[in-house]
């Protein structure tokens, strides 16, 4: 298994460039993400993942976790880089000062984030998921709540998780049972859920639940569900953990992937819990940790994919096998033409997810920071338009791309020993977990795109369309760019104007096309991203910078990705246009 290297000079232009980091910071919220600050930051962090999380990546591969009396083991390597980056104040990078946090912008946190899931995916959910939880208990806990626990999750000195399903559920959480009963101040929570990641460890002093379940008197479906904090260990007078709590893990999952992360079936025997937001209101409070787990699972798309990539590539320098046409000798099998295909494939890809992911996620800051109010709405629609386009597409994508990187590897990519297999492995979940892409697909026809009469989608294409004009002034060298978003614009307004002529006359027709419509968009905004970054490249060329050959790379890769990825978009059009009669009239019984 190669070293994993931060892509921090791709990461800076990302940010900079496309994202529009400059003007992030200087809002009044983040006075202190100098440009200085984050470049020391990220190189850290970068500094810390390949030092720390990277070596320990194998290890919890091959160890895996295991509960002993009533608690889940995990490997001593997770524990001791979890307690480093406590040490080091990594947790809190984007939470307010005010809670115990550092001050960044959320994109900045979301590059970070990147970095520890690239170094090693199964350890970074933890504190991906105490982040989305701390966000919920900030917007929805109440001012004791958030004086009891906010701060502790920030840090990170206690993490959290996310308590949804149960085995008769799965993703149809109408069907939920556990119960919430009240007794003075709190409540008793009763009920079994399954597949919570990271339910338990021994990394932290507390592990915070939160639970959705039912109150005595809840109305049916997912109208009657409540949210509740339920901690591991309950509060002593002072603040600290004291006594045990009745939640305790029954098992963890064997999963084909992610073996180092605890997937828990979690028991609550009467457990002691605390009323997040209003009764019946979980759902909607829950969405704030959710929201985020989403954004959060498409950049681990966009991780693993970077982790295999250099892996495959670093295997196609130095493997020599076989003979290029006119060069003499053996030769590298990066120098062979499918390899260099697949190998482009993956960084063009990578590329693009990454800069859509980042820029939605500067879309979030400015939603929150923004000082005008419309402005602050604008930026909120383009968030919630993206979130499940980020998670779907990039987690669809970054498994095909790990897949890739285990083809070059040909033969011994299939042994585990290589590391290859790994990757193809832990990255199969990202598509499952957090809504499965059929679910963010429905969530981004359904709620998205009809329920505003497609407003939010065509301000999206407005600005691809700009800049696909604006690529005018380029010439011939951005054509075939400026050609395929032309195209990419078309076939989003041919997909919308298909949904609104037919969403109505069956109600199972949008979920029917929905995944063609999701992989559409996410294609043609990956598309528009690198677009972007050529036009940027064209003008940096122009003033001959020293570092020439990133931004010559640039035109390279977005011209790949038109002429190479985007003809796709072609087949996901005409997939729209074709209708679904045929998927909705077979049988049951004749699939």
């Amino acid at each position: 298994m190669s070293d994993y290297q931060a892509p921090l000079r791709e990461m800076k232009f990302v940010l900079e460039d496309l994202a529009g980091l400059g003007a992030i910071a200087r809002l009044p919220a983040f006075a202190e993400a100098t440009p200085d600050v984050i470049e020391a930051v990220l190189g850290e962090a970068a500094q810390f993942a390949g030092e720390v999380l990277a070596p320990a990546n194998r290890i919890g591969d091959t160890q895996g976790t295991r509960v002993v009396n009533g608690q889940v083991v995990v490997p001593r390597e997770f524990t001791a880089a979890y307690r480093q980056f406590v040490a080091g104040g990594w947790p809190g990078l984007s939470f307010d000062t005010a809670h115990g946090g550092q001050g960044l912008p959320y994109v900045v946190g979301v590059a970070a984030e990147e970095i520890w899931q690239s170094a090693n995916l199964a350890w970074s959910l933890g504190p991906l998921l105490t982040q989305g939880a701390a966000r919920a208990v900030l917007e929805h806990g109440g001012e004791r709540l958030r004086a009891l626990y906010l701060e502790k999750l920030v840090t990170g000195e206690w993490t959290a998780t996310m308590n949804l399903t149960e085995s008769q559920a799965g993703s149809d959480l109408a069907a939920i049972r556990t119960q919430a009963v009240p007794e003075g101040e709190h409540f008793r929570i009763t009920g079994q859920k399954i597949f919570i990641t990271w339910g338990d460890h021994d990394m932290a002093a507390n592990v915070v639940h939160l639970v959705l379940a039912r109150l005595p008197d809840a109305p049916p479906g997912t109208r009657g569900i409540s949210l509740f904090l339920v901690p591991k260990y309950l509060l002593a007078a002072d603040g600290s953990p004291g006594e045990r709590n009745a939640v305790v893990p029954v098992s963890v999952e064997h999963k084909l992937g992610i073996h180092g992360s605890p997937t828990c079936v979690m028991a609550f025997e009467g457990a002691v819990g605390y009323l997040i937001g209003a009764p019946h209101t979980g759902l909607a409070s829950m969405f704030t940790m959710m929201n985020h787990a989403r954004l959060c699972v498409g950049m681990e798309g966009v991780a693993i994919a970077e982790r295999a990539y250099q892996q495959a590539r670093a295997y196609a320098r130095e493997r020599v096998q076989g003979h290029v046409p006119g060069v003499a000798g053996r030769a590298p099998i990066i120098r062979h033409g499918d390899v260099r295909r697949m190998l482009f494939t993956m960084k063009a890809q990578i590329e693009a997810m990454r800069a859509a992911a980042y820029v939605t996620a500067a879309h979030f800051d400015l939603a929150h920071q923004a000082t005008d109010a419309a402005e602050r709405a604008r930026h909120q629609a383009r968030v919630e338009l993206l979130t499940p386009v980020i998670k779907g597409w990039c987690s669809e994508t970054g498994q095909a791309l790990t897949s890739l990187a285990l083809q070059v590897h040909g033969g011994v990519g299939y042994i585990e020993e290589t590391g290859a297999a790994q990757f193809f492995r832990d990255a199969r979940i990202t598509t499952i977990y957090e809504g499965t892409t059929g679910i963010q697909a429905a969530d981004f026809v359904g709620r998205k795109i009809l329920r505003d009469g497609g407003a939010a989608l065509r301000a999206l294409v407005a600005e691809i369309a700009a800049t696909a004009g604006e690529l005018q002034r380029h010439g011939e060298r951005l054509a075939e760019l400026r050609a395929a978003l032309q195209e990419g614009v078309a076939a989003i307004g041919a997909a919308g104007a298909w949904l609104a002529a037919n969403h109505a006359r069956d109600p199972a027709v949008p979920g029917a096309v929905s995944f063609n419509a999701l992989m559409l968009v996410g294609t043609v905004v990956g598309g528009w991203q690198l677009a972007r970054a050529a036009a940027v490249a064209c003008d940096r060329l122009a003033t001959s910078p020293a570092d020439a050959a990133f931004y010559e790379a640039k035109i390279l890769t977005a011209r790949f990705y038109a002429t190479q990825v985007m003809p796709v978009v072609g087949a996901w059009r005409r997939g729209i246009e074709s209708g679904c009669e045929p998927l909705l009239a077979i049988a049951d019984e004749q699939l």
